[in-house]
């Protein structure tokens, strides 16, 4: 018996990529979020924005940059390092511990947000509090992100959240950002299509 001609052969799946945010929306997104942290925050007064690499970090960088455009407020900047404080080590290849980089007047006593890309199952964020707690005694502990697309496996819920996707576990969310990817976009990977 012969085998069916090419052309009569199931086409492929290929997986569907869906643009959720491009470079314009991530930037009103982003000034959003910057809106609510100032007024949940009395103007910002006692908040450090400290952002989990890696995309966290850039993302509390425009944060502060936003903050000072629309309240002339200068909001301290930090990195927080969560490599060794993650429950997945020893699954995944091993990574390079980054830099911790407080703010010159450090967190305790202060709000601190921290601010991340996409909270999923809420285990980086668990991660992110005991990192925390290691470095300093914060008055108050908040969490901004970018995008939050559900299924979470810890009691962790955002304070500021730039946008809801909603997604089946079978998908993915991939966050790219000027800083870290040469441009900003949020894109949902998975299913397939003819």
């Amino acid at each position: 018996m012969a085998c069916p001609p090419a052309a009569l052969s199931s086409p492929a799946r290929q997986p569907s990529v869906k643009v959720i945010l491009a470079s314009a929306d991530v930037q009103r997104v982003v000034d959003r979020i910057a809106h609510q942290i100032l007024e949940k925050t009395q103007g910002a007064a006692d908040t450090v924005l400290l952002g989990i690499p890696t995309r966290g970090a850039p993302l509390a960088r425009r944060l502060a940059a936003r903050i000072s455009t629309f309240e002339d407020v200068d909001v301290p900047v930090g990195v927080l390092d969560i490599t060794l404080y993650r429950d997945d080590l020893r699954r995944h290849a091993t990574r390079a511990v980054g830099p911790t980089q407080l703010p010159p007047g450090g967190i305790d006593g202060k709000r601190v947000v921290l601010v991340d890309d996409v909270l999923f199952s809420g285990r980086t964020v668990r991660a992110a509090l005991d990192a925390l707690n290691d470095v300093g005694r914060p008055a108050c502990v908040q969490l901004a992100v970018l995008v939050d697309r559900g299924h979470r496996e810890l009691p962790i819920r955002a304070d500021y959240v730039g946008k809801n996707i909603p997604t089946a576990l079978t998908e993915s969310v991939k966050v790219t950002l000027a800083e870290t990817d040469g441009a900003d976009e949020v894109r949902l990977f998975g299913g397939a299509t003819l």
